[in-house]
């Protein structure tokens, strides 16, 4: 069963940081995506070099946080000099009545591509904060902008159906979220074969974010991994120490980052865990 663990948030906090090195180190995370504009991206950036096993995809933000562009040049994107929008389903409708111009997003997404690559990482892939690229209005200009940078793969963020039924802990409005956009997975798996870039058959641990059961959700969703060499997953976490930093971020995440290191560090290092180069052309889970 193949399996990528990939942390979102490298950059965000010290504590966030200190986490991902830490779970790397013991084998029990393969890949992190950084944000561009992380208020401790240098600090995550010096981990990444310490750790070169460690892949390093690019997080990028086009809802909360700050811009890697100067605001004036996507102003659709930042109607307040800021990516703040009251809520992620403004940023939605807005998408959906074409108030977001798409060259915006590939620009935007290309500045923060290359503001990892210009310290010499190689970004092995991509993925957005909150899954935005879900929607082809966001999902194509993404995909033009890493081709543009070479980046070779971007998460599949859709969760299968065995995935959703092993989480048991999540709230019925979120688990109704998730389901009702599996509606876009074809229109995703046809833009990005057309594309050229890698993805995985899926992601696991979406349903479960933020979920605070973390090692019972986590022993059951490995153990529902389909025992097939042909497909790979992709398990998203976001573990961290929380830390005065933390208190100062906009998000839910808090108590359930420490959950979530203390169960990957129990639970992960007996896993043979895959990486993004194995999707590269010439392996069979390429989907």
């Amino acid at each position: 069963m193949p399996l990528i663990v990939n942390a979102d948030d490298f950059g965000l906090t010290p504590g966030v940081n200190r986490s991902i090195a830490e779970l790397h180190r013991a084998h029990a995370l393969s890949s992190a995506t950084l944000m561009a504009t992380g208020a401790f991206f240098d600090d995550a950036v010096a981990l990444a070099h310490a750790n070169p096993a460690l892949e390093v995809g690019c997080h990028i933000l086009l809802v909360d946080g700050t811009p890697a562009l100067p605001p004036a040049q996507i102003p659709t994107l930042c109607p307040n000099g800021q990516f703040f929008r009251p809520s992620l389903a403004s940023f939605v409708a807005d998408l959906f009545s074409f108030r977001i111009r798409s060259s915006e997003i590939t620009a935007e997404a290309t500045a923060q591509i290359q503001r990892l690559q210009d310290t010499g990482l190689r970004v092995s892939h991509i993925d957005t904060h909150k899954h935005t690229h879900l929607f082809p209005r966001v999902l194509r200009p993404l995909l033009a902008a890493a081709r543009a940078s070479e980046v070779p793969a971007i998460r599949n963020p859709f969760e299968p159906a065995w995935a959703l039924r092993a989480t048991k802990g999540s709230s019925r409005l979120r688990r109704i979220a998730v389901t009702a956009l599996q509606s876009q997975h074809r229109a995703f798996q046809r833009s990005v074969r057309a594309a050229g870039l890698a993805t995985t058959s899926g992601t696991i641990g979406v349903l479960a974010t933020g979920d605070l059961n973390v090692e019972e959700t986590l022993r059951s969703l490995l153990a529902a991994i389909p025992n097939d060499p042909n497909q790979t997953w992709e398990l998203v976490c976001h573990p961290g120490y929380p830390d005065a930093h933390l208190d100062q971020v906009r998000t839910r995440l808090r108590a359930s980052r420490a959950q979530e290191h203390a169960a990957l560090l129990k639970l992960l290092p007996t896993v043979p865990l895959a990486s993004w180069r194995d999707l590269l052309p010439g392996d069979a889970s390429v989907r």
